[in-house]
């Protein structure tokens, strides 16, 4: 895949904060991992390609400055408390929030920009991951150090690592990120036009991606699927990123 020149947009948070969006031109990919990948685990299968439409998507996850901002707005559905994070740092992912709360995130940045922010699907996150590349990581078939956070002791600054083609960083590592698929053991059945797989058995569970500070590369892959109770904030590694579909105009493909 080419690179695309990159349209940003930046939204104005209050309080001195933005956030940043890249837009991610659409297009297919494989979703998944082949059954030889190093560290592969049964729920990655069956590979299958999926179309999708451009949208935007964060630059970074969620920072504790940006989580800050939208917490000072009215509430929709449920309060949020403003500083949920085991490691400080403005600049530090927000973590320690469960999905709910990254929805209510979203509803308020939504109300206050009258544009619809949400989560990404498993399928624009991997697509947005990958940016064109076919190997385990966006960097390659091996991960390291000095490419992302992973088997540390804390989280990092945003954007203190790579980032990949598209111009997203911390896509592996940092924290896991919440996703709004319900959890399935397989892709059998699952969406090939990119959006989330939201019917099933596993209605409390989502899904999230990207590993974390505290587990090895292994669970940083394109293709790694995590999942938790919708409601579990009890660990500082999760996090989220928001995506937006766009006007397909803002898009350079």
């Amino acid at each position: 895949m080419s690179t695309a020149t990159k349209t940003m947009q930046t939204i104005n948070l209050g309080q001195g904060v933005t956030l940043e969006m890249v837009a991610i031109p659409g297009g297919a990919f494989l979703m998944g991992s082949p059954e030889d990948e190093q560290g592969r685990f049964e729920d990655e299968g069956p590979q299958h390609q999926v179309t999708l439409s451009a949208f935007f998507m964060g630059r970074y996850p969620v920072t504790q400055a940006q989580w800050r901002a939208v917490t000072s707005l009215p509430q929709v559905e449920r309060k949020l408390d403003p500083d949920p994070s085991q490691f400080k740092g403005d600049k530090r992912p927000v973590e320690q929030v469960n999905w709910f709360d990254a929805m209510e995130f979203c509803a308020r940045l939504s109300a206050h920009t009258s544009q619809t922010y949400t989560l990404p699907s498993e399928a624009q996150w991997e697509y947005a991951c990958r940016a064109g590349t076919t190997t385990a990581f966006h960097f390659g078939q091996t991960l390291a150090n000095s490419q992302a956070n992973f088997s540390r002791k804390a989280t990092t600054e945003v954007g203190s690592f790579p980032p990949n083609s598209f111009g997203l960083s911390d896509m592996h590592g940092n924290v896991f990120e919440w996703c709004l698929d319900y959890f399935h053991d397989d892709y059998e059945g699952a969406p090939t036009n990119g959006t989330a797989w939201v019917t099933g058995e596993y209605d409390y569970i989502r899904s999230r991606r990207g590993g974390s500070w505290f587990y090895d590369s292994r669970y940083c892959r394109c293709a790694c699927r995590g999942f938790s109770n919708a409601s579990a904030r009890d660990f500082s590694g999760y996090g989220f990123r928001v995506v937006s579909v766009p006007p397909r105009a803002l898009v350079t493909l």
